[in-house]
């Protein structure tokens, strides 16, 4: 098996950092997860970047995706989230540029998985118009992936990753409970055995000054990004842009 996933920081794996300062993420579970249920080593790449609109995804990545060689047999696809958080987000326009994508995928003889993104609505500012934006995404996506006859992977309308307990601390993020969680999500939907994590109980700290630390060190430098017209993902590319060969550590 060749798998390949592309998206944003949710599939590049920002926020479940490892001690080398490297992140992991749910893509490189399921890579994981993969080879243990074959008992054969995976081929994998990840060319996600954090930051990345949803056009630069089903293009620039999508095109190094489909060039890979020997040719992928899985990809995963998400995308869309940083289009939300833009002041205009053109639902109509996300779903068509996710539906080229399939388009491609099938003509290429790839079998894709869809995505959608979980919902950190609850406790993000403005988290009202950004779940009004999603829901109209998801139910788009959805619609595609059923005419097409697609699995999706719909962590969006998981009531359970809405937790705060599965988030990082600037609360757009999920955190290493939070990946682990949709890494299962994922190996079931492709028809594997993958208990659900226990649940992440930690609560969300509140208070003023708690929300205080929190504009000053998440919200802030994020609008300082946007008036300089900058992303987190400048200059990064994607951590994995050749195969790389995951091996089952359980039959070492």
């Amino acid at each position: 098996m060749r798998y390949v996933a592309i998206g944003d920081s949710f599939t590049e794996g920002v926020g479940d950092e490892q001690p080398d300062g490297s992140v992991r993420g749910w893509a490189d579970l399921v890579a994981a997860g993969l080879a243990a249920a074959g008992g054969e080593p995976v081929e994998y790449a990840n060319l996600a970047i954090r930051g990345r609109l949803l056009e630069p995804i089903v293009t620039e990545q999508l095109d190094a995706a489909l060039a890979l060689r020997p040719a992928p047999t899985l990809m995963t696809l998400n995308g869309g989230g940083n289009d939300m958080l833009r002041p205009r987000a053109d639902v109509d326009h996300l779903v068509s540029l996710t539906a080229t994508a399939v388009q491609r995928c099938a003509a290429a003889g790839v079998r894709l998985v869809l995505l959608s993104g979980g919902d950190p609505s609850d406790n993000l500012p403005f988290g009202k118009t950004l779940r009004r934006r999603a829901e109209l995404l998801t139910a788009g996506v959805a619609e595609l992936a059923a005419a097409n006859g697609l699995p999706l992977v719909d962590c969006f309308h998981d009531t359970e990753l809405r937790r705060p307990g599965y988030w990082s601390a600037d609360r757009l993020h999920l955190n290493a409970a939070g990946h682990r969680r949709v890494a299962s999500l994922v190996l079931t939907a492709l028809g594997y055995e993958a208990p659900l994590p226990n649940r992440a109980m930690s609560p969300l700290a509140r208070g003023a000054l708690v929300e205080a630390r929190y504009y000053w060190e998440h919200v802030l430098p994020w609008i300082y990004r946007r008036v300089r017209g900058r992303s987190s993902g400048d200059s990064r590319t994607g951590k994995h842009l050749d195969w790389t060969v995951i091996e089952d550590v359980h039959a070492q």
